[in-house]
């Protein structure tokens, strides 16, 4: 009996011990996956396409999303390398005025510089609490900025993360000055919405990156596989630089048992959906460039050309 109470007791520590990974695991999943999406849906929704429509995996979207993140990632650390080696060097110094200050009167050097450090974190905290209302007061005024300032979701929730940080941070030194100030529910909110603007600016970016991406690579669409397409209809497709050929026999008349009879070339292949193929011109980008939607299946048949590089 004695063991079996041993056995069930180290299956809960694993139990317990597998969760506090797994749960970590699946949030960093959920969050590569929004990212990717997010840059993934500004970067197809440049060449009109909706990202729903390509029929792409979770997996693709977190394969995705280092791209976007890797930028906000670096800053995050290399901010919070700043800020940890600051609050050290400040942690000491507050450390010492206290201990410098015991025992003397309110009119020694040491309090006056005691209280140097209080009004520090007063100041911290109302400036954070200035810097917090001007972001609502910009969150507020989303519909009227939003449509002309295009810098509006990027800096909206900086504002708010730095307010809400400036008077989270007052608040911790106020309590290493000994203030005595107990959590609040307040903090709590404050640490929300610092997450949630944090969280809001990268979705910002991510989008941000994929649409840049799309810039590029409309820019450089040699850059991708260069397509013949043979169908059994004729398109009618008005891009420019798309060349049309009807598949005939020497003598004008369709082959025996010939299936394609329009062969069009110039194109280019921008993704692969899971049944469908997406195609965009390959020569320099226009305004009347448009994408086209050909199926997976017989009505189409597809050949990619090697690249003019001989080896």
């Amino acid at each position: 009996m004695a063991d079996d109470g041993l056995t069930a007791s180290r299956i809960e520590r694993l139990i317990s011990s597998a969760a506090s990974v797994v749960a970590p695991l699946s949030l960093l999943t959920a969050l590569m996956f929004y990212f990717g999406y997010a840059s993934a849906r500004a970067q197809y929704d440049y060449f009109g396409i909706d990202v729903d429509t390509i029929g792409m995996s979770t997996q693709d979207y977190v394969m995705r999303s280092p791209a976007p993140l890797l930028t906000p990632l670096l800053t995050f650390v290399l901010l919070g390398v700043a800020l940890a080696t600051l609050h050290e060097s400040l942690r000491r110094r507050i450390k010492g005025a206290r201990s410098a200050a015991e025992g003397t009167d309110a009119a020694a050097p040491e309090q006056r510089r005691l209280r140097r450090w209080h009004i520090l974190a007063r100041g911290l905290t109302v400036g954070g609490w200035a810097t917090l209302l001007v972001g609502v007061g910009l969150l507020l005024a989303y519909s009227y900025l939003a449509p002309r300032w295009g810098y509006y979701p990027l800096v909206t929730p900086i504002v708010m993360a730095v307010g809400s940080g400036l008077v989270l941070y007052g608040r911790r030194v106020a309590r290493l000055l000994g203030d005595g100030q107990r959590f609040r529910p307040v903090v709590l909110l404050l640490a929300l919405a610092l997450a949630t603007n944090v969280f809001w600016a990268t979705a910002t970016f991510a989008e941000w990156s994929g649409r840049g991406t799309a810039m590029e690579l409309a820019d450089h669409l040699e850059r991708l596989p260069s397509v013949i397409l043979d169908t059994t209809e004729q398109l009618h497709l008005t891009s420019p630089g798309i060349e049309e050929r009807v598949l005939r026999t020497a003598e004008g008349a369709p082959a025996d048992g010939q299936t394609y009879f329009y062969r069009y070339r110039g194109l280019r292949l921008l993704i692969q959906g899971s049944d469908r193929l997406f195609l965009v011109p390959g020569g320099s980008w226009s305004a009347s460039n448009s994408t086209l939607v050909v199926p997976l299946d017989d009505s189409v048949r597809l050949q990619f050309r090697f690249r003019n590089l001989p080896p």
